[in-house]
């Protein structure tokens, strides 16, 4: 299951990029087929809100690849 984790943080180290940088190529798609403010306004909100989720996005696939997850407490008894 460790392996698994690790993996998965590959994966999710290379969404984060690959998902920003397709919401910038879309972006610049619309914004050149409707060029008015209101368009720039839009994709300006989005890619500018869309940017810290995809660094949390590498930031969790750095630590699963790292093992922090390996050990998660079974129980809530535990956390404490």
């Amino acid at each position: 299951m460790n392996q698994l984790k690790r993996y998965s943080g590959i994966i999710w180290m290379l969404l984060g990029p690959a998902l920003l940088t397709f919401l910038i190529r879309t972006a610049s798609r619309e914004i050149t087929r409707n060029n008015i403010p209101d368009t720039w306004i839009q994709w300006g909100v989005f890619i500018f809100i869309f940017i810290p989720i995809a660094f949390g996005l590498v930031l969790f696939g750095w630590y699963a690849l790292n093992g922090e997850y390996h050990q998660l407490p079974e129980s809530s008894e535990e956390l404490e």
